[in-house]
């Protein structure tokens, strides 16, 4: 299915200061997306903005600051972008925070606060989008997820309770969306454990997670909305033990994943 329209229009990044925000960004750069680039770092954008012009590719990055915990401050730049580059086609959701802290060392505020961030930015800057997606009757969503909630890690509970609220948001906005506006596709990826700040040394490189994630989201199809990847394939529901039997009756073969290859 064409993409073409998507490098037509504006492309959102979140944290695109750092990490894998900013290989996002550059990926996408690359492949001929113009790219409006978030973060609250506004030196650290000029960096990713030097990066990308440095880059061969035809595409083109323009830096935003801001603070996506703030919704108002949000719209407004979303309004923004919009009359400086054309509708959003496509929005991926990366940015959050990890602050490794006790809960007993906390305070009510201290944790709403990344919430806010994480899940509250993730929110704003999708309501935002949405309202230029819903205009042109199509657009492409992805929320960098993980799986932290499931077994978390110590000291970690503000990014265990955000990401697992995540992954419940897309759920929602699907059960929304889907029936009134199917080319406005949404999927979860959860881009794995990275050598990046928040990630370990010894994790996968940023840039080659950021090739899978903007293959997935230039990958435009109404089938892929609501799907889980983790990292470069498709993460399949479960199947009950009758789905597994009707299957080896009718004599298919395992489903299998989708790939990002």
């Amino acid at each position: 299915m064409s993409t073409e329209w998507i490098k037509e229009r504006a492309s959102v990044v979140t944290g695109a200061s750092s990490g894998l925000g900013r290989a996002l960004a550059l990926e996408l750069v690359g492949r001929g997306l113009t790219v409006a680039g978030i973060g609250r770092d506004a030196e650290r954008l000029e960096q990713t903005r030097a990066l990308a012009a440095a880059q061969s590719g035809p595409g083109h990055f323009h830096p935003f600051p801001l603070d996506i915990s703030d919704a108002e401050a949000v719209a407004a730049e979303f309004a923004r972008i919009e009359d400086r580059l054309g509708p959003i086609a496509l929005l991926i959701n990366n940015a959050a925070i990890h602050p490794r802290q006790d809960f007993l060392d906390e305070t009510p505020e201290s944790f709403m606060q990344g919430i806010r961030n994480n899940l509250g930015g993730t929110v704003a800057c999708t309501h935002a989008a949405l309202r230029s997606m819903t205009q042109t009757g199509q657009g492409r969503i992805i929320n960098v997820i993980s799986f932290a909630d499931q077994r978390p890690d110590p000291a970690c509970g503000v990014y265990a309770v955000s990401k697992g609220a995540i992954r419940i948001f897309s759920r929602a906005l699907v059960a929304d969306l889907a029936d009134r506006f199917p080319r406005i596709v949404l999927s979860d990826w959860a881009p794995g454990i990275l050598a990046t700040g928040m990630g370990r040394s010894d994790g996968i490189p940023p840039e080659q997670a950021a090739k899978w994630g903007a293959t997935l989201a230039l990958w435009h199809d109404p089938m892929l909305n609501g799907m889980t990847f983790d990292r470069d394939q498709q993460l399949l529901p479960p199947q009950s033990l009758g789905q597994r039997l009707k299957r080896r009756m009718m004599l298919r073969g395992p489903v299998r994943p989708l790939r990002l290859d």
